[in-house]
């Protein structure tokens, strides 16, 4: 393992290295890469990449970003104990004040011809892996000039190909999402009770229209990694997205619709693919969710999900509804079960260029236990302020309070609940 590591550093240095004849920097309010989300603050309100671009392709083009991450929690937790032969198998760790790990990523974006760019993510530190190893990485294509038709070119004016393995677009919420070190983008510090996150290898396209209207569409594995095994336990997912995005000087309204669907796989990660970790440490331990709830669903999948969203000066509504229909490892033990989401936030910006703000958020899940069949509910509530100090540095703290309700008596989750206070310093450039 550690000449595995020493490895990876020796290849990583001299990919940097060997990057430098070509390597530019942006200065304040520049960008040397087309089509891109910015990974400060500026990127912040940013969902699907814009369609339109102001940089100029005058040759290879290498762009490093990171992100970073560290935070203090003070958070309290407790259950019902059950008993078996005087011993509590529902009994839960000592936690206390304290620093979680901190995380780390690495952007690399390289726009290889006038269009066409790629982008590889790593993570360098998360909660669950002290060595660095990549989230995913995946080519992007919003032009085709090098192919001298004025057809394609028209086709290309609203069309984006994506290919590679990458972040899933499913729903809006996980552009808002803390993802490892990347915090800048959520208000908050925790995400979803049930998280709709996961990378997959596959195609994507998506067509966005200069009046707002918008779709895409996905053909993916329907994994976590590549598979070469038994294709007879695996096929394909299909996801899909349409909506309406108009951004005004005053208002701004999006609404979408989403799915998610994969009918048959050997291990399914749409809520189970977030291997950095959640963002409450050791909270309902010996469990190693952490404030999170897995449905269990790794067979067959199908999800929607609606998101609003709204910005009306300095005030800022997103909302989340989610059901999700599917089946465990062995369908004809656990069955088919429903799970259904819900969240609200409600954020408000103020001091000068909204440097500051204030948010809350309510986070409801629903559903029905593996094997049990016991019908459960998880509800949070999340308060929280941050301080952008420069458009690269974050200073935010939230208060969560968790509460888990009719959970069996034999599971650690029985009559659970948590609740603190988490400080958390946010880099991103």
């Amino acid at each position: 393992m550690k000449s595995l590591k020493n490895i990876t550093t020796y290849l990583l240095a001299l990919l940097i290295a060997g990057s430098l004849p070509f390597l530019s920097f942006a200065q304040q309010g520049e960008e040397n890469i087309q089509y891109y989300r910015p990974y400060d603050r500026t990127g912040a309100d940013t969902f699907e990449m814009p369609m339109e671009t102001n940089v100029e392709f005058d040759g290879l083009k290498i762009e490093w970003g990171a992100a970073f991450r560290q935070q203090w929690q003070t958070l309290n937790h407790s259950n019902d104990p059950f008993f078996v032969d005087g011993v509590n198998e529902n009994e839960l760790a000592e936690i206390g004040p304290g620093f979680n790990t901190a995380n780390a990523n690495l952007y690399l974006d390289v726009q290889l011809a006038d269009g066409v760019k790629v982008n590889v993510t790593t993570y360098f530190s998360s909660r669950h892996h002290p060595e660095a190893w990549v989230k995913g990485g995946y080519l992007q294509v919003d032009d085709l000039k090098m192919l001298n038709s004025p057809f394609i070119d028209k086709l290309m004016k609203n069309l984006r190909l994506k290919i590679g393995q990458y972040e899933l677009n499913y729903g809006d919420q996980h552009f808002r999402r803390s993802d490892n070190a990347q915090g800048i983008y959520n208000p908050f510090v925790g995400n979803y009770i049930m998280d709709p996150f996961t990378t997959e290898i596959g195609g994507e396209v998506q067509y966005l229209h200069d009046s707002g209207f918008l779709a895409v569409l996905s053909v993916m594995s329907g994994e976590l990694r590549g598979r070469i095994d038994d294709e007879s336990q695996r096929d394909p997912s299909f996801s899909g997205k349409i909506g309406y995005d108009n951004r005004g000087d005053l208002l701004r309204l999006r609404l979408t619709g989403s799915f998610y669907h994969t009918n048959r796989s050997a291990f399914n990660s749409l809520y189970f693919g977030d291997r950095a970790g959640s963002h409450y440490h050791g909270v309902m331990e010996n469990s190693d969710f952490s404030g999170r709830v897995n449905p269990g669903l790794h067979n067959k999948v199908t999800s929607f999900m609606i998101n609003p969203f709204a910005k009306i000066g300095a005030l800022e509504f997103f909302g989340t509804y989610e059901t999700t229909t599917g089946t465990g490892f062995d369908e004809a033990i656990q069955g088919e079960r429903d799970w259904d989401q819900w969240a609200a936030e409600g954020i408000y910006r103020f001091l000068p260029n909204e440097q500051a703000y204030l948010g809350i958020r309510y986070n409801q899940l629903t559903g029905e236990l593996p094997f049990s069949g016991t019908d459960v509910e998880v509800d949070r509530w999340n308060f929280a302020g941050g301080w952008f100090i420069t458009d690269t540095v974050l200073l935010k703290a939230e208060y969560v309070i968790q509460d888990y309700k009719d959970f069996p008596a034999n599971q650690i989750f029985a009559g659970a609940d948590f609740e603190g206070l988490i400080l958390e310093g946010v880099v991103a450039f």
